[in-house]
């Protein structure tokens, strides 16, 4: 049978593009170099998205969305992070609802890392083949940057305005939502690397304890004070970098640990996460 003689009406195209999300021109030529084959015109997209996938793998994708969600029961949080080229692809609404069900599929598998949610069925189809799949019809590189997750007595998500950054903070409790939401925020505005100065990792330490050496080196102190010195400056790192230890953003004369316990007896920060673009 000859391709030019082949009569593809709209809804056959139209069901395509309902199965593929590719766009309606993608799937009549689709359909046509098929010769009418509904099988055989979705591996045609899939191999354009495959194709399209591999040319543009040295690309950056900086752009994206970011976003964070809690079942109802309020004890699992997760984040994702869908990375996209450029901000127009980042705000269109189909690359939006993308990331939502990649987030909706988050919440219901409670994928353990990064790699089990690439692996989850989504559409009859792993999740990092429907990404290929998408990036065909974007003509963008599209990755999924970021998953992280929280399980807790009591989780909390906050997504900024703009979709750029989003965390989730677990609790020993729940509590007054305001006060639950405030720590959230700070999480986002403030990106603590550690919940307290006993959970900061080893190499961070490592490489701030250089740093302060290196800085009382150059202002001249004397070679065998410079570990005592480096030592000191980690209280201000605590300070500055560890949750529970850092100026609550609405009230400096307060730690955020201080605020949670004021707010509510006994009530702190179990775990958290924090994704950002860029």
């Amino acid at each position: 049978m000859s391709s030019t003689t082949v009569n593809i009406t709209a809804a056959e195209v139209n069901k395509l593009r309902t199965q593929t999300g590719a766009g309606m021109m993608d799937c009549k030529k689709a359909l046509v170099e098929a010769e009418g084959d509904f099988e055989k015109a979705i591996d045609i997209l899939r191999k354009k998205g495959q194709k399209v996938a591999a040319n543009r793998e040295d690309r950056e994708a900086k752009e994206g969305y970011v976003i964070a969600k809690i079942p109802s029961d309020n004890k699992f949080g997760a984040i994702i992070s869908l990375n996209c080229e450029t901000d127009f692809v980042a705000k269109n609404a189909d690359f939006v609802a993308f990331a939502e069900k990649i987030i909706d599929a988050a919440i219901t598998h409670k994928p353990s890392d990064l790699d089990a949610l690439k692996a989850i069925q989504l559409d009859g189809r792993t999740l990092a083949d429907t990404i290929i799949d998408y990036v065909g019809k974007i003509g963008e590189k599209i990755e999924l940057g970021r998953y992280e997750s929280v399980s807790a007595e009591c989780i909390v998500a906050y997504n900024h305005p703009g979709n750029r950054v989003a965390s989730i903070v677990g609790f020993n409790k729940c509590a007054d939502t305001q006060v639950l939401r405030d720590v959230a925020m700070q999480v986002a505005a403030m990106a603590p690397v550690a919940l307290d100065k006993d959970s900061v990792d080893a190499s961070i330490l490592e490489r701030e304890i250089e740093i302060g050496k290196e800085q009382a080196r150059a202002e001249g102190k004397p070679e065998e004070m410079l570990e005592k010195i480096a030592m000191g400056k980690l209280n201000k790192f605590y300070k500055e970098s560890t949750l529970l230890n850092q100026e609550f953003i609405k009230d400096n004369k307060k730690t955020i640990a201080q605020y949670m316990n004021d707010s509510e007896k006994g009530l702190t920060a179990t775990g958290f996460r924090r994704v950002a673009l860029g």
